[in-house]
């Protein structure tokens, strides 16, 4: 029985709009690559392949060890998406807080995890109105590695004394939410094809299902 469910927040739950992509280019180019140049280019390939990583540890890579470098950049990241947030320009998913109820209802807790900052996360979940909806949220921080680690999902189950990890379900809409899931020994590791990652990439990290939505999540639950 499914006691937890990890969810993402951008992509999963939460709706961007391009507002991510768009953060990273802006606090690409405020480092000094030339804006639609080949480099640039590269660097959002990247990007786009390693969504739902832990968003220092992705600039880390870009920068290529360069921690100065890296914080500055994720500073900048932070500062245009934060300014997206409060535009408006983020919002809830289709059928997420349906979704949220419905699981609650079911008497499943609910965990957020993203690659974003918790000052960035608790932003998001104050605009949403969601403090009511979810048990708890988590980000990468000292001594909790972000995805593809499994760190986030056990933080989570500690967190919340969840008997053991065959009762947690994860859901993400990228390969690396996947890995994590897997990683962590869940019973559930669904990914949904509302974000980054479409069904063939998912389906390359293979998940237990693969989802139009979170709203068909407490479907799923509901016969496991």
């Amino acid at each position: 029985m499914i006691t937890l469910a990890v969810l993402d927040m951008a992509g999963t739950t939460v709706s961007d709009g391009g507002v991510v992509e768009a953060a990273f280019v802006e606090a690409l180019t405020g480092m000094g690559f030339d804006p639609g140049g080949p480099e640039l280019l590269a660097h959002l390939d990247y990007v786009r392949a390693t969504m739902g990583q832990s968003k220092i540890e992705v600039f880390t890579a870009v920068f290529e060890g360069d921690v100065r470098r890296a914080e500055e950049a994720n500073r900048r990241f932070e500062e245009a998406f934060d300014a997206a947030v409060s535009r408006g320009e983020v919002g809830a998913l289709p059928g997420t807080e349906t979704a949220l109820g419905a699981l609650r209802a079911m008497g499943v807790r609910i965990c957020l995890t993203t690659g974003f900052s918790r000052p960035t996360r608790e932003q998001i979940i104050d605009v949403l109105g969601w403090r009511d909806l979810i048990d708890l949220s988590l980000s990468p921080e000292a001594g909790i590695r972000g995805r593809p680690y499994p760190d986030l999902i056990l933080t989570a189950l500690m967190r919340l004394d969840i008997d053991g990890v065959r009762s947690v379900a994860v859901v993400g809409d990228t390969t690396s939410d996947i890995i994590s899931g897997q990683r962590a020994g869940a019973a559930v590791v669904a990914g949904v094809l509302s974000g980054a990652h479409d069904r063939t990439r998912l389906a390359e990290a293979a998940p237990t299902h693969i989802l139009a939505s979170i709203e068909e999540l407490p479907g799923i639950l509901s016969v496991s």
